[in-house]
């Protein structure tokens, strides 16, 4: 958009606001009035399209401070200024408003008169914002480039559940939008429980042809019925017998998506150790993590009257430790 429409073109009425407004209720006016005459709102409405234009040009200038400040300096210089063409022998430039500044130039003052004047005064930026520096008045952006440059288009926040072994191994899903169509996103191996995904793009588009804002996408992750994460390893509680857990065993433990692995229990081992098994846990491009089996001494429920007798004099028989003891003792240091 030319400076020049700036004499002409009241953006404080189009957008509906008063010249003292905040940049919040700027803001939201403007999301207000965007979302009202947005063109996917009114398809066809060559009237609403064009009042969607009005207020992005009006909201490019005011939401940025410093053009904000030129806008408003220019405005109040007088809505009589206009480029003039000039005659023979003559430059046009901003003879209205700009001859008694630039002192001594007058009516007949070139604009290469008056861009040095310009400059040595320190008004440089300005000039250079109004004329546009060496680019004219326009820029290929899809459409008409105001001084902040093209409106970036706002993120989308999402979210989406996937199963616990996508969220581990990773893959490829493809998501709905809510205007029916779809989008594929590629879930990272080691995707944890809330983690934020950023689809860089697929945001709301620029009403003015700029870049696209970004989907957000919040994942949250089912629980499985057996593994749960622990960084970047996976935890399982194994179940093992007394007898097992006494006397030492090999045991079969299973793996997230794949066959089972032996692992060797001990003798003695008590319930709530910790065995390890390398490599087994969540691979990511950061490392691969472990299998822990915690195991879990199970304690038979029923018993037949032979078994328990033998229980009987293998309790007659064991150690006369108290298992308790040591807890005990340090409750009460």
């Amino acid at each position: 958009m030319a400076s020049q429409d700036w004499f002409d073109k009241d953006f404080y009425k189009v957008l509906g606001v008063s010249k003292d407004v905040s940049e919040a209720d700027l803001k939201k006016q403007y999301r207000k009035l965007a979302r009202q005459y947005h063109p996917d709102s009114n398809p066809g409405d060559a009237s609403a399209e064009a009042k969607f234009k009005e207020i992005s040009e009006a909201n490019s200038v005011l939401s940025d401070p410093e053009q904000r400040k030129e806008y408003d300096q220019i405005r109040a210089m007088g809505s009589g200024a206009r480029f003039t063409a000039g005659g023979q022998g003559q430059s046009g430039g901003f003879e209205d408003v700009f001859g008694g500044m630039f002192g001594g130039g007058g009516r007949g003052g070139g604009a290469s008169n008056a861009n040095y004047s310009f400059q040595q005064a320190g008004y440089d930026d300005l000039l250079g914002g109004m004329f546009g520096g060496n680019q004219g008045f326009g820029q290929p952006s899809g459409g008409f480039r105001g001084f902040g440059g093209p409106t970036r288009g706002r993120d989308i926040s999402a979210r989406t559940t996937v199963d616990f072994v996508t969220a581990t191994k990773g893959d490829t899903i493809k998501l709905q939008t809510s205007d029916g169509g779809t989008i594929t996103v590629k879930i990272p191996a080691g995707v944890s429980d809330g983690q934020k995904i950023k689809l860089r793009g697929k945001g709301e588009k620029s009403p003015d042809g700029g870049e696209a804002g970004d989907i957000v996408l919040t994942v949250s992750v089912r629980k499985h019925p057996v593994f749960e994460r622990d960084g970047l390893n996976l935890r399982v509680n194994v179940p093992v017998t007394f007898v097992e857990a006494t006397l030492g065993a090999t045991i079969e433990v299973p793996t997230l998506g794949g066959d089972p692995v032996k692992l060797r229990v001990g003798a003695g081992t008590p319930s709530g150790r910790v065995l390890r098994v390398k490599g087994r846990g969540v691979e990511t491009a950061k490392g691969t993590g472990d299998l822990l089996a915690v195991v879990q001494v199970a304690v038979p429920s029923h018993l037949s009257a032979e078994a328990r007798e033998a229980l009987e004099a293998f309790h007659a028989l064991e150690p006369q430790e108290n298992p308790r003891a040591e807890l005990l003792a340090k409750a009460h240091e």
